[in-house]
């Protein structure tokens, strides 16, 4: 691709990027945030993005995974029915899922409890050339954990070191990780998917109607959303703390599903363009050697 198309792709995406990424620079308010913004596109026009950001991200995957050099971590969080486990899917469609691998973070194992709250994550981290997805992450450790003080009373964390500090801590020392990360080669974006409350009532309501989502409903859901406001102000300030220009925030509206799913298209596709991705060069030696491998396979054919 020419420097030309390239910079037409990046003013292309640009207004569904720009108006919803936060990197740390200057102050950050989650409420300043609409969940039901559109980006002046209808869902049709939406439909046509979402189709050509599968293709520019089959297209990059591929090369990535030839390069092998780069490595791209995806973290997807939000409130239940935000879309995550749905935009994961839509945007993914059609990608080889030999170079992409998604982790879904539950309740901690036992053993995942005797490590440090970012060990289990360390483990599943993508290789080079592979994009590693997320569905939710170690942020979990700064959200429902800390809505819910008795989950880190099980987290046998010596007693001393479990002070008013603990969340500035944690905030510290995943920023640190992830500019290690960034330092050796893995491209972080982190999406949170920024649904309204009224529109996670209708989707609750809907997966109540629909038979084929009654399992993703439970009457701990209910009792999460009494916890709305603690974990909008948890939200706010994990992503205040823990926005950098190598691992920034990407708050997604989310209302509507089709213009969540072009904000993250569109995100990860101009991240992977400025890579400057490409197939490896064939040596010299190579080609000679390619060269006599076609001409024993054009004997083979003589032979018959």
């Amino acid at each position: 691709m020419s420097k030309k198309s390239l910079l037409s792709l990046a003013n292309e995406l640009k207004p569904y990027i720009v108006p919803f990424r936060y990197d740390g620079s200057g102050e950050f308010h989650l409420k300043s945030h609409k969940t039901n913004e559109r980006g002046g596109l209808d869902k049709e026009s939406a439909t046509r993005i979402i189709e050509a950001n599968r293709k520019r991200l089959n297209d990059f995957q591929e090369k990535l995974y030839a390069q092998d050099r780069w490595s791209l971590l995806l973290i997807f969080q939000g409130m239940d029915a935000a879309g995550k486990d749905s935009a994961i899917k839509s945007v993914f469609e059609g990608v080889n899922p030999q170079g992409c691998e998604v982790t879904s973070f539950k309740q901690p194992s036992t053993k995942e409890l005797d490590h440090d709250f970012l060990w289990r994550s360390m483990v599943a981290l993508p290789e080079r050339g592979r994009i590693g997805i997320f569905n939710r992450s170690y942020y979990e450790e700064c959200l429902v954990v800390r809505v819910h003080s008795e989950i880190l009373a099980r987290q046998k964390i010596p007693q001393q070191l479990v002070t008013k500090d603990i969340w500035k801590e944690r905030f510290e020392d995943i920023s640190a990780m992830e500019r290690y990360l960034a330092r050796n080669g893995t491209v972080i974006l982190k999406f949170f998917l920024n649904v309204s409350r009224e529109e996670q009532r209708e989707r609750f309501l809907e997966r109540l109607e629909d038979p084929a989502k009654n399992w993703k409903f439970s009457l701990a859901d209910i009792g999460e959303r009494k916890l709305w406001a603690k974990y909008q102000a948890a939200y706010q300030d994990m992503i205040r703390h823990t926005s950098t220009q190598a691992a920034p925030w990407i708050v997604v509206p989310a209302d509507y599903k089709w213009f969540a799913r072009v904000v993250i298209g569109s995100t990860i596709v101009a991240a992977l363009d400025s890579l400057d991705l490409h197939f490896p060069k064939v040596d010299k030696a190579d080609r000679s050697e390619f060269k006599q491998v076609r001409e024993a396979l054009l004997a083979e054919g003589k032979a018959k």
